[in-house]
């Protein structure tokens, strides 16, 4: 297969060298920082291997996969020949302004240009380059190589094809991709997550109830049910006469609590500290990357499950 480049070798960039090698391809990995793909990223990827291995999520032995990510010395020398590649830098319009000048001045002209901006309409940075047809955002869900989720907005300079074709691809690595139909900040994952955590907030700085327990509904509540079906299904399947008995019967009070809802709700650093405190005090800061090892067997617990449909 053709390589595909990752431009950026932090946990983003990294996770995505892990799902484009166990996709088949050879990938090139670059970093600005001094040692960062060497030191931190290629570890980091045949950790993540190892780990999908063992949890029955890899079809050839991990040592295989890794031995197809390479490290490049230069933007140059990683997109050279490359299909695809995906941009993951810093979240700020001009760096990701000026990566992708150089992305697109050395890479071929019909390589597919994408970046793992989380929040930034890709119009904004992705239009004053050569070839800015071939160019959209291909947003994931951090990590990548464990969630496969991937929203594909195109800019609009972009063709169908390109989009059409990174779709095929991605879908093709396993990837689950969604298109967002139209420019938005922050994409659709984002944008529901945020307003989500916006209300929590409201409920905790109001004194509703403790941060701990906004994670228990969650955990132990909407997310039962959200890991195999969405929001949608979830109200078609619980109501006999489906969604629209869903409407019709609790339309009225759903419109009253989206109304009083305060997605809008100020962080002040006092309510920051507050949350911060109360998870510090179950998963200390130190302690991070023992419990995200843990969250991500859980992760690959749940998908394991999802593929049992």
């Amino acid at each position: 297969m053709p390589k595909i480049a990752c431009i950026g070798a932090g946990t983003v960039g990294r996770a995505w060298a892990v799902v484009f090698a166990r996709g088949g391809y050879e990938v090139s990995l670059y970093d600005a920082l001094d040692g960062e793909v060497t030191g931190r990223a290629l570890p980091s990827a045949l950790e993540t291997l190892n780990l999908l291995a063992s949890g029955g999520l890899l079809d050839e032995p991990a040592e295989t996969v890794f031995a197809r990510i390479h490290s490049a010395a230069s933007v140059d020398e990683a997109v050279a020949g490359a299909a695809l590649v995906q941009e993951s830098v810093r979240e700020n319009r001009e760096v990701k302004r000026q990566v992708f000048a150089e992305i697109a001045a050395a890479a071929p002209a019909d390589c597919l240009l994408c970046s793992s901006t989380s929040a930034i309409p890709g119009s904004d940075f992705l239009g004053d380059i050569p070839y800015p047809e071939r160019a959209l955002v291909a947003h994931p869900v951090n990590p990548p190589s464990l969630i496969p989720l991937v929203e594909l907005c195109a800019t609009r300079w972009t063709s169908p094809e390109a989009l059409a074709r990174t779709r095929q691809m991605m879908a093709a690595m396993g990837m689950k991709p969604v298109t967002v139909l139209k420019e938005i900040d922050g994409f659709l994952l984002n944008r529901l997550q945020f307003t989500l955590v916006a209300e929590a907030l409201h409920l905790v700085g109001e004194g509703y109830c403790s941060a701990e327990d906004i994670d228990t509904v969650m955990t132990q509540g909407l997310a039962l049910r959200w890991v195999s079906i969405g929001p949608f299904e979830t109200m078609h399947l619980n109501a006999s006469q489906g969604f629209q008995g869903f409407a019709d019967g609790l339309g009225p009070m759903m419109r009253r609590l989206g109304a009083d809802a305060r997605t809008d709700y100020d962080w002040t650093p006092e309510l920051i500290t507050k949350i911060h405190d109360c998870l510090a005090s179950r998963t200390p800061v130190d302690r991070i990357p023992d419990r995200q090892a843990w969250r991500n067997r859980r992760v690959m617990a749940a998908r394991k499950m999802q593929q049992q449909e």
